[in-house]
């Protein structure tokens, strides 16, 4: 397939514009701005409201996001089956149980790989809700409405990340 969508890198450019003016219809359209961990929230009060029943609903977090299927829970399959789309045609697609760049710093263990994974993972959902939004939420739609606490998390998210990478790859700070 040739065209814009078979390339392996698109402009950050176009891909931000994209961006901004898919906030905005959000924005217009339903009143909620785009984020990820609230997605995630839904599922799981989603699972609760199955084992519990309907006690959920007394629950004031679930009273401002109601557990549901909707547009915001449905970005997280979105944004899993659009990056399988893309890498697949572009020719990028591969499956790694312990990528390249992981096993020259930390040798092939698959389980370490894994633990990593799913710690780095659980402390990424818990700084979310600590946070009130993820890096999609403060970084895109939150700085999108100038919210100063938006900005200065997404600061805080660039910072905290070139930090750890630098520390996990072994760059001289």
């Amino acid at each position: 397939m040739n065209g814009f969508l078979a390339l392996p890198l698109w402009s950050p450019y176009l891909v931000g514009v994209c961006i901004g003016l898919l906030v905005c219809l959000a924005l217009v359209l339903s009143d909620r701005p785009i984020g990820c961990s609230t997605g995630f929230v839904k599922i799981r009060g989603l699972a609760e409201q199955i084992c519990c029943g309907k006690q959920i609903q007394e629950k004031e977090y679930y009273q401002k996001f109601p557990p549901a299927v909707d547009w915001q829970l449905m970005i997280l399959p979105g944004i899993i089956i659009g990056a399988f789309l893309s890498s697949f045609i572009s020719g990028t697609f591969g499956l790694f149980l312990v990528p390249p760049l992981w096993a020259d710093q930390f040798g092939s263990s698959a389980a370490l790989r894994i633990l990593a994974a799913v710690t780095g993972g659980i402390l990424l959902g818990v700084g979310a809700r600590w946070a009130g939004g993820c890096t999609s939420g403060h970084g895109i739609s939150g700085s999108l409405q100038l919210s100063v606490g938006s900005i200065l998390s997404a600061a805080c998210f660039f910072v905290g990340g070139i930090a750890m990478a630098m520390i996990l790859f072994g760059v001289p700070l």
